[in-house]
């Protein structure tokens, strides 16, 4: 347990930042999950429609450092690569 005050505080902080970005990753997860089903199944127009809010969470998660920027890079490229087969 932290002794001195800037350490509670710092430990609030990040009790804090983990709630959020532990809400990133699951939506990410959850994503990833409904985009596999669609391209599995071959419905290119719901991946399709699906794409923007997929790449929208990632690219938040790059933003607040949950992912690093050539990991989303290969999710987003491979994402996109997958559904262009199927079409």
């Amino acid at each position: 347990m932290p002794i001195t005050t800037s350490a509670k505080k710092a430990l609030r902080g990040s009790q804090r930042k983990k709630i959020f970005n532990l809400r990133r990753k699951s939506d990410i997860v959850s994503l990833t999950k409904q985009m596999k089903k669609f391209i599995l199944e071959k419905k290119t127009e719901e991946a399709l429609a699906l794409l923007p809010k997929f790449q929208k969470a990632i690219d938040k998660a790059v933003k607040s450092r949950v992912l690093k920027k050539n990991t989303a890079s290969r999710k987003k490229s491979r994402t996109v690569s997958a559904i262009k087969r199927i079409s």
